[in-house]
């Protein structure tokens, strides 16, 4: 890729001597030419032009190419548009024809033909500061720097359009094939760069645009500043092979040379529950189920906030939000689906019901729990049924969670009998499972939240029952 780079003070041009020495030392340790990437900005223009005149008073065989691929406006001023990251896609495209041993003219002219296919827009959400100065410019919340214009209300623009209208002002869109890059700013996280990555893929092939390379990270940066650039060229198959040309650059991504559309798979979640139980009859236990259900919804719902209460001491603060998710969930359950006849059916579709709509550690062991004594009770459900079906649950949640009685986590092993009695014996406890285990246990004055919460469920079931 590049032989060298001359860097001037921050936000600054460098000096055309800066420029001259780089230039001099190249052409001095061999090189048949030398060729200047410049970005276009006045300032770089002028001193490396001066740098560049005065290396040719010396004999030195040298060009300079300018790259200027800002969209932000769509009519640009007399200066023209600003070099961006899209400049990256030069460096690589002209080392690659160096290397390919092309001399200095045809690489200016084809690098020249390559950026009129490059586009780039940035997205800011914050300023910057050199060091030792104040911001650069101030921007209130709810406000965002698209290119050089503020953009109001973040949360209602539809963002990707705004961008994707500006770079595709050469663009026919069906059958192009371009290469993204999605260059980090400074000051968005990998999660963040990640995001706008699947984002950016998917806007281009609705548009019916092939993306055949996606590189993605921090190439072209802006100090600490939280934004993003999107940057694309339109390439055919030479300049494609250019791009792909293996060099030992260490910053520079190894990507894969399949093409990125066509491999994704979008998997739309379901709108609704799966009501599996639509198709089954309400059998005689159906109204006493109903109100067992709805008892127990309504006591988690009443717990929220004193389950809430003692998560903050062991745990995210949030068992109780947690299982109100589930509360919620079981009664719009109740008002549009069927309650199955058939118990082993039921639990089926409630450890479904668990695994859509509730979260956490609590949620798993309750779908862990309920998968596994469905299948007890499908033919039968007498006294047997019920003992295999309860064993084999608990028997699942000790061998998938890792806790056995007396871990300081869901007392089921005191099942119905003593359930009080469970959840608040585990105030004494040294918690060796789960997330508590890793608080120190001086710490742990209080019971498990999930033993209250199982307590609760339990003493909930009994009491409709007994209705």
């Amino acid at each position: 890729m590049l032989s060298g780079a001359v860097a001037g003070a921050v936000f600054a041009s460098p000096p055309p001597g800066s420029v001259l020495a780089a230039i001099l030392t190249l052409w001095k340790g061999g090189a048949s030419g030398v060729l200047l990437i410049v970005k276009n900005y006045t300032g770089d223009r002028l001193n490396f032009g001066i740098a560049v005149e005065q290396a040719r008073l010396q004999g030195v065989q040298v060009d300079m190419v300018i790259v200027a691929d800002d969209c932000a406006f769509t009519q640009p001023s007399k200066a023209g548009r600003r070099g961006l990251c899209g400049t990256v896609f030069i460096h690589k495209i002209a080392g690659a024809l160096a290397e390919k041993g092309c001399p200095l003219d045809e690489i200016v002219a084809r690098v020249n033909e390559a950026t009129k296919n490059i586009g780039t827009l940035g997205v800011s959400l914050s300023p910057c500061s050199v060091p030792g100065c104040l911001p650069s410019f101030q921007l209130p919340p709810g406000e965002m720097e698209l290119g050089l214009e503020l953009i109001l209300k973040v949360r209602s623009l539809r963002l990707h359009e705004c961008v994707f209208k500006r770079v595709f002002v050469w663009f026919k869109y069906t059958g192009d094939k371009v290469v993204l890059c999605v260059n980090n700013l400074g000051g968005l996280s990998c999660l963040e760069i990640a995001v706008v990555s699947k984002v950016a893929v998917h806007c281009l092939e609705e548009r019916g645009v092939q993306v055949v390379r996606v590189m993605a990270g921090s190439f072209m940066t802006s100090l600490e500043m939280a934004g993003m650039s999107l940057s694309l060229m339109k390439v055919d198959e030479e300049m494609l092979r250019l791009f792909d040309a293996k060099t030992t650059a260490p910053a520079w991504p190894n990507l894969s040379t399949s093409s990125v559309s066509g491999r994704n798979m979008f998997i739309k979640p379901e709108e609704k529950l799966a009501a599996a139980s639509d198709n089954y009859n309400e059998g005689s236990l159906s109204s006493v189920i109903r109100l067992v259900l709805e008892s127990v919804s309504k006591i988690l719902l009443q717990h929220q906030e004193e389950l809430n209460a003692l998560d903050r001491a062991a745990g995210d603060g949030d068992c109780g939000s947690t299982h109100a998710l589930l509360a919620n969930a079981v009664q719009e359950w109740l008002h549009t689906s069927r309650i199955p006849g058939n118990l082993g059916r039921l639990l089926a579709d409630l450890a479904l019901l668990v695994q859509q709509s509730m979260g956490g550690s609590s949620g798993a062991l309750y779908c862990i729990f309920l998968s596994a004594a469905a299948p007890h009770l499908m033919q039968s459900s007498d006294g047997a049924a019920w003992a295999k079906a309860l064993h084999a649950g608990t028997e699942a949640m000790k061998r998938y969670g890792g806790a056995e009685p007396g871990d300081r986590t869901m007392p089921l092993a005191y099942l119905l009998q003593k359930a009080d009695l469970g959840a608040e014996s585990t105030r004494n406890l040294t918690a060796r499972a789960g997330r508590a285990s890793y608080i120190a246990s001086e710490h742990l004055t209080q019971p498990d939240p999930g033993a209250v919460a199982v307590a609760a469920i339990l003493k909930a079931i009994l009491n409709a029952l007994k209705a």
